[in-house]
């Protein structure tokens, strides 16, 4: 039994039925995420912490340096 039946079978008009049903698939295909999305998103984020590790990585090496030039 499809959505639009069971909605009518417990008192929805044919009208209300389609309305919900069509909102409720929006809504569905709205939350959905794609493969390429998620791939991308963590491309993104990879590069992201690459880049926040090495700055960590040449603040660190700075620090040694300044450490070993005053020690």
């Amino acid at each position: 039994m499809n959505l639009l039946k069971k909605l009518q079978s417990v008192g929805f008009s044919q009208e209300q039925a389609e309305v919900f049903a069509a909102e409720h698939r929006r809504i569905i295909e709205d939350s959905l995420v794609t493969k390429e999305h998620l791939d991308r998103r963590l491309r993104e984020l990879e590069s992201r912490l690459i880049i926040k590790m090495g700055a960590m990585m040449m603040a660190a090496v700075i620090a040694i340096a300044a450490l070993v030039k005053f020690l």
